[in-house]
């Protein structure tokens, strides 16, 4: 294990813009508006990926440019939500998009910097957020897009696609479909070439019952007071306070260590079991990240009342009767919750902490999402409720894309603002996985103390 912290010198990648505009549908589209379901109206913050790739002399960062950007064009038509506005409807008191054919951003840079100066790509680094603004030049707030892509070429011929996204337009499976489609109409000219795979955009699949009915308690949502139209992310830290960004590197030999530790015979009343507990990638290393957070907020307070929750993403496509269209373009997920008293936490097994999660994703049945739909119908302002988000990219497979000039080196979420969330993706260099860790100055160090103690205490 290791933890990896940001390179100081990267912080500027030295950027020049070339070009930044919008771009729109190669076609006429009808203007509607797209009903965005309850689980899509808390999700109004923007997601920041950076792609690399390696020199192409077919592909010049130029050529790749252009066809990027005639390609957005292509893909715009049946996606045209993207080049659209998100909207505040008074009338039901909820988000929609005004699919108005207003326009996706498109950016075109370039860095002083060869990839190979840039380093480990995987490595948190400030300077990526350079690689996918947020928002275009010139333009006012209420007229920025909910998407812009970005190429930056690099020195060495290599480039970066950085895309930023509305977390409301796509989750991750939507998105990774998203890009398929748009990497294959980046192969040629065909102007009426089918997609690879074609994309389900009704979202009222996803709708509250009427009436509502909630069947379930659901204490991983929080009511905040009425938010204003547009109103900053509900899930970042609205203070000043200063983050700290690391990457936890876990290898194939540290995963399953803690697999083995997750499984281990536990003693119960003097008695011995050895059932074994779904102990996958994601649930121990989800486990040992809502260990350390705990006790890293409990050295601080010391409050022996004070409650850590996770809350951890679970895919809905195919837990609810009948599963939804596996096309489905908006947000099907959930979050899945586990609680405890941080004093307990420090005292627990580990396997105590990965059964909890994994019983977790259990609860989310049919039932309990459109328990959870209906309860967000009725209490409208609802935000998830956790000091520890965990976000899994281990199958999302975004390094597995193919674009003419080829697949990405490196896929990596850019660090933001976002500090609860925890990102969890693969290293493809290895069969570890990393974990991008975003916390305060003042918790970060206690964190990575909780992180190197647990392998030390247990000796590895």
């Amino acid at each position: 294990m290791a933890i990896i912290s940001p390179d100081p010198s990267m912080q500027d990648l030295k950027i020049t813009f070339q070009e930044s505009t919008l771009v729109f549908p190669s076609q006429q589209t009808q203007k509607k508006s797209l009903f965005l379901s309850n689980i899509d109206q808390f999700l109004n913050f923007n997601v920041q990926t950076a792609h690399f790739f390696k020199a192409n002399p077919h592909f010049p960062p130029e050529i790749a440019a252009k066809r990027l950007k005639m390609a957005l064009e292509k893909v715009l038509v049946p996606y045209d939500f993207m080049a659209g506005r998100l909207n505040w409807n008074h009338h039901l008191d909820r988000f929609k998009i005004d699919c108005n054919a207003a326009g996706a951003g498109f950016v075109v840079a370039s860095s002083e910097f060869s990839l190979d100066e840039l380093g480990d790509l995987f490595r948190p680094n400030l300077g990526f957020r350079q690689l996918a603004v947020e928002k275009l030049r010139n333009l006012d707030d209420d007229k920025q897009p909910l998407c812009v892509f970005q190429v930056t070429a690099f020195k060495c011929g290599g480039f970066a696609i950085g895309v930023s996204l509305n977390h409301m337009l796509f989750d991750g499976l939507a998105a990774i479909m998203f890009q398929q489609n748009l990497a294959s109409l980046a192969f040629d000219d065909v102007d009426n070439k089918p997609l690879a795979l074609i994309p389900c955009h009704d979202r009222r699949l996803l709708a509250a019952r009427s009436p509502p009915l909630v069947t379930f308690q659901h204490p991983e949502f929080l009511k905040l007071d009425r938010r204003p139209f547009l109103s900053p992310p509900p899930v970042s830290d609205d203070s000043e306070e200063q983050l700290d960004f690391r990457l936890l590197k876990l290898s194939s030999r540290d995963l399953n260590f803690l697999k083995m530790k997750a499984n281990e015979a536990a003693a119960e009343d003097g008695k011995s079991t050895t059932t074994a507990i779904k102990a996958t990638t994601f649930n121990v290393a989800a486990a040992l990240v809502w260990r350390c957070r705990a006790l890293s907020a409990h050295d601080f307070d010391h409050n022996k009342d004070r409650v850590s929750t996770i809350l951890y993403v679970v895919d809905l496509r195919s837990r609810l009767n009948p599963p939804l269209p596996a096309g489905y373009s908006g947000n099907a997920l959930l979050v899945a919750y586990a609680s405890a008293k941080c004093e307990d936490i420090e005292k627990w097994p580990f396997r105590k902490m990965v059964e909890m999660i994994s019983q977790g994703v259990t609860r989310i049945s049919d039932e309990y999402v459109k328990s959870v739909t209906d309860f967000l119908e009725i209490n409208k302002g609802m935000i998830p409720r956790g000091d520890c988000i965990v976000s899994s990219w281990l199958r999302l497979g975004y390094d597995q894309v193919e674009f003419p000039w080829g697949k990405p080196v490196c896929c990596t979420p850019v660090v933001n603002k976002l500090e609860r969330i925890f990102w969890i993706f693969p290293d493809v260099d290895s069969d570890g996985v990393n974990v991008l860790v975003q916390r305060p100055a003042a918790e970060m160090e206690t964190f990575q103390f909780h992180f190197h103690n647990f392998f030390a205490h247990n000796n590895i």
